[in-house]
């Protein structure tokens, strides 16, 4: 069955609906909001409250409504630079099936994050002590087994496909050996999850934060540099700055194949109702099922 245009509509309704009633539940008004980013969450921006409201609209992701805040807390606690949730508000809140959370806006210069920034981050989170972290162990198979399972009306074949690839890759990663100590990860460490504000940089989107190899902060971007046109060298500048070039690595592959993999499917579950991402999922699903590590992907919009 092929989607239409309308249902990318029809789900930004829905969701519009939900942000006003989630709003309505703690005293703001949604009128005017903007939507800034849909993908596994619909993140909006009010225009009469320095708010923003970030709705999980995956069903088998949902889950992660709690990391989110468990997350957010942690930071503050252990005072890492980090968006901050809406103080006085029970969160995650029930709208029906679907999870809201509300985070204090942040002023963003606009001006470009840097890898240096990045590490800078990561290194203050890295050093959180494990035992204070009410968070979940890295298990980044089974967060894409439940992206795959969640596909609305994708071909099925690209699904088994995509579940047999989990399979090998989570028999290979249980032969992985790391060099760095475990730690609090941030589970999608990208330039994407920084937000320049004019008292430094601070990070965001902590829906896969966990326990769990540091390395795995360190391979986003270096697949980026490999995977997008990038013409800084943001990998290397990295690598400098934190210290650990996890190219060098004799575990690198594994974990770039799974990222990879979770680029490719990390959109299954609302390919449907979001039509401006189908085409570069359709890239990205040809590149990984004939192994293809060359062809340049561009980024979901």
């Amino acid at each position: 069955m092929t989607a239409s245009l309308s249902d990318g509509r029809s789900t930004r309704d829905r969701l519009r609906a939900v942000l006003g009633q989630a709003c309505a539940e703690v005293g703001l008004d949604a009128t005017g909001a903007e939507l800034v980013r849909f993908v596994n969450n619909a993140v909006f921006r009010l225009a009469r409250h320095p708010v923003v409201v970030r709705i999980a609209t995956t069903p088998a992701l949902r889950h992660r409504a709690d990391t989110v805040v468990n997350a957010a807390q942690l930071l503050a606690d252990y005072g890492v630079p980090a968006v901050e949730l809406m103080p006085d508000v029970d969160q995650p809140l029930h709208i029906g099936d679907h999870l809201a959370t509300f985070w204090q806006e942040v002023p963003d210069t606009g001006d470009e994050p840097t890898a240096v920034e990045l590490a800078d981050l990561l290194r203050q989170m890295h050093e959180i002590p494990v035992e204070d972290a009410s968070l979940p162990e890295w298990n980044p198979i089974d967060d894409l087994r439940r992206r795959i399972r969640d596909a609305a009306e994708w071909d099925l074949d690209d699904v088994e496909f995509l579940l047999r690839r989990c399979d090998d890759l989570e028999a290979r990663l249980a032969e992985v050996r790391y060099e760095l100590p475990r730690g609090v990860v941030h589970g999608d460490a990208h330039l994407g999850n920084l937000i320049t504000t004019p008292g430094g940089t601070v990070l965001c989107d902590f829906d896969t934060t966990c326990v769990g190899p540091r390395e795995w902060d360190l391979v986003p971007i270096a697949v980026g540099q490999l995977r997008f046109h990038h013409t800084v060298n943001k990998h290397r500048i990295l690598a400098d700055a934190y210290g650990f070039d996890v190219t060098q690595w004799d575990g690198f592959p594994v974990l770039r194949e799974v990222r990879e993999l979770k680029l490719t499917a990390a959109v299954l579950p609302v390919a449907r109702s979001n039509p401006n991402i189908r085409s570069e999922l359709r890239r990205r699903l040809r590149s990984v099922r004939v192994g293809d590590t060359f062809t340049r992907w561009v980024p979901y919009r």
